[in-house]
């Protein structure tokens, strides 16, 4: 059976300085709360020499709301003024005190918000839990929770930074602790990640190259293997949380490596996925599908059935968003249960036009610091954001790529932000049965 492709962009969001970070909350009473962080270099006007840059940013906090094609989903709950921010991650399971946010600062700290609920309190808003410094005179790049897999017995935190090193922290009554510090990396540490089936177990990647795993029942400055396989930094790695060793890393090199952790010598395939592939993301539910954050070139969602059972080769692209102006940094699947199919476009027209003429649509902002809604609107005053985002539909061929067994259909709601021209996107990606292709097969 063919199946049919299409995204749709939703809303677009100018968040005024560089957004590299967004994170849909994974807590069920939560799933309709994004958070999205930003970075901004303060250049020069400095009178000494030897002093730090000033690095700036924005936490925002949004809530998405389903209420047809009316009006835009995202509403702005927050936005906190904080040192720039690199890396953004909620707690896979709840607090007492609510969902937990944890940010990595360029100010070299670990920070986290909770996430109260009660209208009492304002509204849905963040609120500073604590923080702690993992190291002086560098910055925090990255971080992860232990509670991949929605296990609350042993949470901690892993975190990376500028200069290389690896900080695995305990949270407990409200307070983080560092439980260990080391050196992992020549250059900056990119990226770290727990095992999410062995939360003994760490990776890391950084900017000499190597991809590095770590156990923490041992001392941690020796790791339990070293790989070269990345040609060129390592910025990305995820944990599978549906199969056991599963392991997707991305680089500079362009490339989206998937390992089986009993064997690091050599990787179960390789798809050149373009642009330098800086943030991966199993999807929450279905275990082949990895989305793709590929700064030049892109977000793309590949299908990894194939080479996780064993069949190698590269894993095929299913869809891909292409309406950012910029540098694809940060990317994340939503949790959310969408109540309606698609809307029909009224401009299905122009589209087809564009497509077949191999016009590249890009959209065009108006307003440099609010949501790019004002024109999004057909006669009678109903919002259209269809109609500004019309990448070509794309037919899969072939058994092996559907979505999970039992599933119909899938859609899913995905935010994306990119780096120089500020902007957050919310689409949604329908996976379909072509009918067309179907009727033409009965005929």
């Amino acid at each position: 059976m063919a199946w049919k492709s299409n995204t749709l962009n939703l809303q677009v969001v100018d968040t005024e300085l560089s957004a590299d970070t967004v994170e849909w909350c994974p807590v069920p009473a939560s799933h309709d709360i994004l958070a999205c962080g930003t970075y901004h270099l303060e250049k020069g006007n400095t009178r000494e020499d030897d002093a730090p840059p000033s690095r700036t940013g924005c936490l925002y906090l949004f809530e998405f709301r389903q209420e047809g094609s009316v009006r835009p989903p995202l509403t702005e709950l927050q936005h906190i003024n904080t040192a720039a921010i690199l890396d953004l991650k909620w707690c896979h399971v709840p607090f007492p005190g609510g969902a937990v946010l944890g940010l990595a600062a360029a100010t070299g700290d670990l920070q986290l918000h909770t996430l109260s609920n009660s209208q009492q309190e304002g509204g849905r808003r963040l609120h500073p839990l604590c923080s702690v410094e993992v190291g002086a005179k560098r910055l925090a790049l990255s971080l992860d929770w232990s509670t991949g897999r929605m296990d609350s017995s042993d949470v901690r935190l892993v975190c990376s930074d500028s200069e290389g090193g690896i900080s695995v922290l305990s949270l407990a009554e409200g307070s983080l602790a560092v439980l260990s510090h080391w050196k992992a990396h020549d250059f900056e540490a990119w990226i770290s990640a727990f095992s999410y089936w062995d939360t003994q177990l760490v990776y890391s990647g950084g900017d000499d190259c190597k991809l590095r795993g770590w156990d923490l029942r041992t001392a941690p400055s020796c790791p339990t293997f070293t790989s070269k396989r990345h040609s060129m930094g390592v910025c990305s790695i995820h944990s599978s949380p549906h199969r056991e060793h599963i392991l997707a890393t991305g680089s500079y090199d362009e490339q989206v490596l998937l390992w089986d952790g009993r064997n690091m010598g050599q990787p179960l395939c390789e798809t050149p996925a373009g642009g330098g592939v800086w943030r991966l993301k199993w999807h929450p539910t279905d275990p082949h599908l990895l989305l793709a954050a590929c700064m030049h070139n892109d977000f793309h969602i590949l299908h990894c059935q194939q080479a996780l059972e064993g069949g190698g080769g590269a894993s095929p692209v299913v869809a891909s968003y292409t309406l950012h102006n910029s540098l694809a940094y940060g990317a994340d699947w939503s949790r959310l249960a969408l109540e309606e199919p698609a809307p029909c476009s009224p401009v299905a027209a122009e589209k087809e036009s564009l497509t077949e003429s191999g016009g590249h649509l890009r959209i065009q902002y108006e307003s440099p610091t609010t949501s790019f809604d004002t024109s999004l609107e057909d006669g009678v005053g109903h919002y259209i954001p269809e109609s500004i985002a019309a990448p070509p539909v794309t037919t899969t061929e072939g058994p092996a790529l559907h979505p999970n067994a039992d599933a119909k259909s899938a859609s899913y709601v995905l935010a994306s932000c990119s780096f120089y021209d500020h902007m957050l996107h919310v689409w949604r990606w329908d996976w379909t049965p072509d009918n067309t292709a179907l009727k033409s097969d009965l005929c």
